[in-house]
């Protein structure tokens, strides 16, 4: 009898350009960091609003806020012939976005300049265009499909030198750090990896508010215990400037 055979299919472009970040993201010396925050007063400030921000807004702008602080969330490794560390001035999110392309499921990566500047109701503004929007409106969207279109020498020189040569074009074009979460559809990931220095994800809120956060980061930047003291103010943004906002306090009274 015949052994049974499968069928094979080309490459798509969303995997094509998930197959090239993985094939930079392997050589970062990542290491995730957990903290188990207590989120309570959070999750009822939020609660009580009608029209309620995103979790992920919420966490995306307090990691902002205490990247202010802490220059290393703002750092990059700048692997060239002259191997170097960039500091960004400011931060840029990369948040990973689920969209249909060709009648396919692709993570696309949405970047968002500034979160830390940016009210929660505008930061879930923008989340929900980068979920809804035309794709060929979003340009880090146009981006990934053209670099995705080249032969594969092309793209990988292309990965290379952004994340490699120009350190203002690499937070730019890339992120300065990543969201990722799947805590919506009920599962979190262990230690997903990124050829960003920073990577944020947490898993399902409990109904107490209690949720593990994981900060997974590049270890030639900076060292574990920056990660571990930037989980804990994150969460001291959390349960203090983000419910001001969510109350509607004076920005004073928040900070």
């Amino acid at each position: 009898m015949p052994a049974d055979r499968g069928r094979t299919t080309r490459v798509s472009l969303p995997r094509r350009w998930i197959v090239d970040c993985m094939h930079f993201a392997k050589r970062v010396p990542s290491i995730p960091v957990e903290r188990r925050m207590q989120l309570a007063p959070v999750a009822a400030a939020r609660e009580a609003l009608s029209n309620r921000p995103s979790w992920v807004a919420l966490f995306t702008k307090a990691f902002a806020v205490v990247a202010r602080e802490v220059p290393e969330l703002r750092r990059m490794y700048m692997g060239t012939v002259r191997p170097r560390i960039y500091e960004h001035p400011t931060s840029v999110a990369s948040i990973a976005v689920e969209r249909e392309y060709q009648g396919e499921p692709a993570v696309f990566f949405g970047k968002v300049q500034r979160p830390d500047e940016h009210s929660l109701i505008d930061l879930t503004e923008t989340l929900r265009r980068l979920k809804s929007d035309d794709l060929w409106s979003v340009g880090s969207y146009r981006q990934l499909i053209r670099t995705a279109k080249l032969p594969l020498p092309l793209r990988r020189l292309a990965w290379w030198y952004g994340l490699s040569y120009d350190g203002p074009r690499r937070a730019k074009r890339l992120g300065t750090f990543g969201v990722s979460v799947y805590s919506g559809l009920g599962a979190e990931s262990l230690h997903p990896i990124s050829p960003l220095t920073t990577l944020l994800t947490y898993g399902v809120i409990d109904a107490n508010g209690a949720v593990g956060v994981r900060l997974i980061y590049d270890h030639r930047v900076m060292d574990g215990s920056t990660v571990a003291r930037s989980l804990a103010r994150i969460e001291e943004v959390l349960r203090t400037t983000i419910v001001a906002e969510l109350r509607g306090e004076p920005q004073s009274r928040a900070a």
